[in-house]
């Protein structure tokens, strides 16, 4: 070992090699496999399944773990645990914040995650993993059934040791009823979320009327639903980005005048801006007052609680007007706020920025192609049954004969041969046949078979159709 200070020697066969390198062209190649990277393992969706690679990889361990519904709730750190371990080589940190994200109501119109324990507010940051746990929403069995019928490819994760889907199933429009944010290298996305019943109305009027307008569309989805409430001021930013992909529109706070005292009157706000939480319209409130910009408020408390919601009380002093006041926090604070819309999402691995129809159009392309691949491998599999019952029912009317041939045969592979050519069987009849106990030939009877034939019939003729 080389003392501290020194160059441990060089071995005898040792040859030296510098590589010169352009300093610009090396930045620009390290740059973009970083960017490419952001682009497509973090920040943008895939527009089939609106998730990103975290969110999928967290839905797929769970579903794989079985925490259904039914279930009893795990540790998150199980969790998180497990998607780090197999699929998604990063910090714990980045994991348990997008599965916090997931079970949050605030966050997500229809949660995937059903968590239990401090899971946080809009205002506070959620209990630690080892702290929290968590199962599958039903909205998640949703969007990960049918994963074992091959209705998706599946692709090596990161040491090629496990696989992962490359895109779930996803029987939920899940891109436009949970929304997306994200900031990539270059680009980013920002979708607000959406009235599930709304967007399920739209892509069956879709699926009837291929050629329907933006106009059409908005019919069934007038704009979007957010999950914390307020109103939408004006359509004119909500039907651009429904149009082209981008636009701004403006959320409102919902706030009624009431008598909070009876010599006071008050402005009580129930419902906030997506994505502003409590404490944030407080400080701004209490710097604006301060500071003399804004007269006549004399106290304000949150009475917010888990049973009542969100309860926002400002007392105005005698004589102000409260509308008058109100109208000024809209235009000071929080309690009016703009989002803009910016529909970028990932097609057929490019990002691209989407209008309502193309959004709708991708994922009804996705839920064909889930279908078709699904009817598929049923039909595949009811098939495979018909043949072994066809196989059964000639072995069980000549079922003592069939005994007899096994019991003279001298081995198993003899016995299949015999089989075959007697009975007219194909190997994986003959072989299912010898597999099977004997109580088990002997349980059947003919009107079962024939039963259970007419029924797997009858599926193969469903699926075909």
């Amino acid at each position: 070992m080389a003392r501290r200070g020194t160059k441990a020697p060089l071995p005898d066969d040792f040859e030296e090699h510098i590589l010169d390198i352009d300093v610009g062209d090396e930045i620009k190649s390290s740059f973009l496999e970083y960017a490419y990277s952001v682009i497509y393992s973090r920040a943008l969706p895939d527009a089939r399944d609106g998730l990103k690679p975290v969110q999928r990889r967290i839905l797929y361990t769970m579903s794989d773990m079985g925490l259904r519904p039914e279930r009893g709730h795990v540790k998150s750190a199980r969790v998180v645990g497990e998607v780090m371990g197999k699929l998604h080589p990063h910090g714990d940190g980045a994991i348990y914040d997008a599965l916090v994200r997931m079970a949050q109501s605030w966050s997500m119109r229809l949660p995937m995650v059903d968590g239990h324990g401090n899971f946080g507010s809009p205002d506070d940051s959620p209990a630690a993993m080892r702290y929290t746990e968590c199962r599958m929403a039903p909205a998640a069995v949703a969007m990960t059934a049918s994963l074992d019928e091959d209705t998706v490819d599946f692709k090596p994760n990161y040491d090629s040791r496990e696989t992962e889907p490359g895109v779930l199933p996803s029987t939920i429009p899940n891109l436009l009823v949970n929304g997306a944010t994200g900031i990539a290298v270059g680009m980013a996305t920002n979708i607000p979320p959406h009235n599930l019943v709304e967007v399920v109305q739209a892509l069956k009027h879709l699926i009837g009327h291929p050629k329907a307008s933006v106009d059409d569309l908005m019919r069934f989805i007038p704009g979007p639903d957010l999950p914390t409430g307020g109103k939408i001021v004006g359509l004119d930013g909500v039907r651009d980005g429904y149009a082209s992909g981008r636009g701004t529109f403006k959320m409102r706070a919902t706030a009624r005048i009431e008598s909070v005292t009876p010599r006071k009157k008050g402005i009580v706000i129930t419902e906030l801006p997506y994505g502003v939480g409590t404490e944030r319209i407080i400080e701004r409130i209490k710097v604006l007052v301060q500071s003399k910009k804004l007269l006549g408020i004399s106290d304000i408390k949150d009475l917010t609680d888990r049973a009542n919601g969100v309860r926002l009380v400002v007392e105005v002093k005698n004589g102000f007007v409260p509308e008058a006041l109100l109208e000024q926090l809209y235009k000071q604070t929080p309690l009016e706020e703009s989002f803009g819309i910016n529909a970028v999402a990932l097609v057929d691995g490019q990002p691209r920025t989407m209008g309502l129809k193309e959004m709708l159009e991708v994922f009804l392309a996705h839920r064909f192609d889930v279908v078709r691949r699904r009817t598929t491998f049923r039909r595949g599999k009811a098939a495979d049954r018909l043949h072994l019952v066809a196989g059964l029912m000639i072995a069980i009317l000549d079922i003592d004969e069939v005994i007899q041939l096994i019991r003279s045969s001298d081995n198993s592979a003899m016995a299949k041969e015999r089989l075959i050519d007697v009975f007219d069987l194909s190997d994986i009849q003959a072989t299912y046949i010898l597999d099977m106990p004997l109580r088990r030939l002997t349980r059947f009877s003919t009107l079962e078979l024939e039963k259970e034939k007419s029924e797997l019939e009858s599926q193969i003729e469903a699926l075909d159709a």
